[in-house]
């Protein structure tokens, strides 16, 4: 959510401050400003409601060597131009990512300016003002003195115009990144806006202060004292955030996604010879062995990938429940962790707000905490005690298709080696190793044979604007998954839920201006999903079944995946869901990759 970006160095500052922010575009915002600095100490502000393409309508070219921009996303103020950030008070222009949450208390102390904006983040910027009135002030003393008195989130980059060469940016809950290179340092909210520039960057921590000029980064701490500073290699391939010849990253993501998950399990699942190797999860077999409860916290995409692997999970052995939970609930409830406990953190980007405060939740609580995480370098993955990098390449698109997939995956793993330890059958796990083996190439099997099928499915239904999803057991899961990734990109109202649920409600609003998508697996609940399926047909419904299974079904429309899966089918019907989904976003004419008032990373409560 928002994006941040830095320049110092001997470059002209403008192009490079623009081409980070076109990276962090798809995080999702709605407004944007640049501010450089040149040698004088001459300031240049430009600042525009809506995309990145609008601020540069507002540009004049400078060559400034020096300074900072933002994508925001309204939090305190409507999208306008006043409200976008830098956030300019006397010498002092601040970018934002966060919430102050005590900027009320911190406005009414400060009686001596007169606010332009709605924004909390003029509210911080004149707090450092104030505590830099003084000629003998350094900027990186104001701003550490003014963080003391802040209290909420903050991920954040400081100019001045008396100190032209000199960015200053510090990070509590919000994440920040320093890119080290020659003559030149970088700043980012993201490590996607540093990749072309450099491969090398510091991760801030909370409560880190990052002093930077050309060539040269001061870590402090929020007591001024020094920090030393741990640089590492970003892992991201430029490649991989390019379209690759679709028209949009949605659907190369989906596409990706045969290619994605062998990343997801390469060295880690060895066919023949029956073998799964884990070599993050930093726990011994008697650690593993003595796990009765397994807690999986995550947020949306992720929490229904959490979901699924549930199901597989507490299949595996008969001594372990799992409890999946959503973060932004969690963190807030009263909650009991039993004895021989593990808690898994599911998140795309490792920056999912709710689900770190619950990840500093349960290590306060004296936990083993694992995380299941795309972003290496990122805060979950720094903060937990071991886990598992699914490696699924960078995902712009802000609907998560191909992290999916590789989260079930990885927590199948992890899944599968708890249960070795416990003695799970080699029959079973044979089988399980099996299907996770052929499951990419069953993926591309079905994106191949069922991508003309969703399309034209989606061009018959893209009037409507009310649907339910419904499955039994690990297609419902899919089902809230299908139903997320249509609301998200077609901007239909949609339900998921249990099939048998519909008899205790929802079926009353099934009439002429409702479509359904009904999951049915080809196992022993087969029959009960299509008692379903009847009842809503009996009723006017409009049907369509995604299935396995060669049994005639009577529905408006049928896609049938065609598959030598027996156990893990649901992940197949789960990227024909991908598919309807994007080609209902393209009929309806939205904005696929950037659908409206959503982020990819949400970094705020």
């Amino acid at each position: 959510m928002c994006g941040i970006v830095g320049y110092v160095g001997d470059r002209e500052a403008q192009d490079i401050l623009l081409g980070g922010l076109r990276r962090l575009e798809y995080r999702g915002y709605d407004s944007a400003g640049i501010v450089t600095v040149d040698v004088e100490g001459e300031p240049s502000l430009f600042r525009a409601k809506g995309k990145v393409a609008e601020l540069e309508k507002a540009m004049k070219d400078k060559p400034d060597r020096v300074g900072i921009g933002h994508t925001r996303w309204a939090t305190h103020g409507e999208p306008s131009e006043v409200n976008a950030h830098p956030q300019r008070v006397g010498d002092v222009y601040v970018v934002h990512n966060g919430i102050i949450e005590n900027y009320k208390e911190l406005k009414s102390e400060l009686k001596a300016y007169d606010f332009k904006s709605q924004t909390d983040t003029e509210v911080l910027a004149a707090l450092i003002d104030s505590l830099y009135q003084r000629s003998d002030v350094k900027l990186e003393n104001a701003v550490v003195q003014a963080l003391k008195l802040v209290r909420g989130a903050y991920g954040i980059a400081v100019i001045s115009t008396r100190e032209p060469g000199t960015i200053v940016a510090a990070r509590m809950g919000s994440p920040l990144i320093v890119g080290v290179a020659d003559d030149e340092t970088l700043i980012a909210s993201d490590a996607s806006a540093l990749v072309g520039h450099t491969d090398k960057a510091i991760y801030l921590n909370d409560g880190e202060v990052a002093v930077c000029t050309a060539g040269d980064v001061r870590m402090l701490d929020l007591a001024s004292q020094p920090v030393s500073a741990k640089v590492e290699t970003i892992e991201i391939d430029l490649q991989s955030m390019q379209k690759g010849g679709f028209d949009h990253y949605l659907m190369k993501e989906i596409f990706d996604q045969p290619d994605s998950l062998r990343a997801t399990l390469n060295g880690r699942v060895i066919k023949d010879q029956d073998l799964l190797r884990l070599g993050g999860l930093n726990m011994s077999d008697d650690e593993l062995r003595k796990v009765k409860n397994v807690f999986i916290v995550a947020c949306g995409t992720a929490s229904y990938a959490g979901l699924l692997a549930s199901y597989y999970i507490e299949r595996f052995t008969d001594d372990v429940t799992v409890r999946v939970e959503v973060a932004s609930e969690l963190r807030y409830r009263s909650f009991n962790v039993p004895e021989n406990s593990i808690a898994i953190f599911v998140s795309q980007s490792g920056e999912t707000a709710d689900t770190l405060a619950c990840l500093k939740e349960m290590k306060r609580r004296g936990v083993r905490c694992l995380g299941v995480v795309n972003a290496v370098g990122s805060s979950i993955a720094r903060e937990v005690d071991g886990g598992v990098y699914v490696h699924a390449g960078a995902e712009v698109s802000v609907a998560s298709t191909k992290a999916f997939t590789s989260q079930v995956a990885a927590l199948l793993l992890i899944g599968l080696v708890m249960a070795q330890t416990k003695g799970l059958d080699q029959k079973t796990l044979r089988e399980y190793i099996a299907e996770l083996d052929v499951l990419p190439d069953e993926i591309a099997k079905t994106l191949e044979a069922k991508n003309d099928e969703a399309k034209a499915l989606a061009e018959k239904y893209n009037h409507y604007d009310h649907a339910f999803y419904i499955g039994r057991d690990t297609t419902f899961p899919v089902a809230l998954e299908g139903a997320l990734k249509l609301k998200e990109t077609s901007y239909v109202h949609v339900e998921g839920q249990p099939a048998g649920e519909l008899k205790h409600g929802s079926i009353a609003l099934i009439d002429d201006r409702f479509f359904m998508v009904a999951f049915v697996d080809d196992n022993w609940l087969v029959e009960k999903s299509l008692s379903n399926v009847i009842e809503v047909q009996a009723r006017g419904g409009h049907i369509i079944t995604v299935t396995n299974s060669d049994r005639p079904i009577d529905t408006e429309a049928v896609i049938t995946v065609d598959t030598s899966l027996k156990l893990l089918t649901p992940l197949l019907f789960n990227v024909v869901s991908q598919l309807f989904a994007y080609y209902m976003a393209v009929a309806r004419g939205n904005d696929v990759d950037q659908p409206r008032n959503l982020a990819k990373s949400v970094t705020v409560e």
